[in-house]
């Protein structure tokens, strides 16, 4: 099984799920997306795949996401894939793809979920 991992070595919820994955086996390409940013083009199928628009994977936490206003009533998902493409700083991390989908693994809690449907 393919896997990718949108990773931000300095994000101990990124580093926690890459450990876990390595542990139970997975052997995940790894993107660091600060370094190497997603085109908006492959954002939006992150957007796509994980199944909850845009918003989920944007790092709304992120001082960045209010200055640049993204938090205004009415902002669009293509306005938010821009903005992420734009400025990979604002992508929620970490994300895990794989052909069939891809999910936003906050909090890294979650890396249970998505590591027992890896297995199924």
């Amino acid at each position: 099984m393919r896997l990718t991992l949108y990773h931000n070595p300095k994000c101990s919820t990124a580093r926690h799920v890459l450990a876990a994955l390595r542990e139970a086996g997975f052997a995940p390409e790894i993107v660091e997306y600060l370094n190497t940013p997603p085109s908006a083009a492959e954002l939006q199928r992150l957007s796509d795949k994980v199944g909850q628009g845009a918003l989920a994977i944007t790092r709304t936490k992120e001082a960045l996401y209010k200055a640049l206003g993204l938090d205004a009533t009415g902002t669009s998902e293509a306005q938010l894939i821009t903005a992420i493409a734009q400025h990979p700083v604002l992508l929620n991390r970490p994300i895990v793809e794989t052909e069939a989908f891809a999910m936003v693994v906050r909090p890294s809690a979650t890396v249970d979920q998505l590591i027992t449907r890896l297995q199924s």
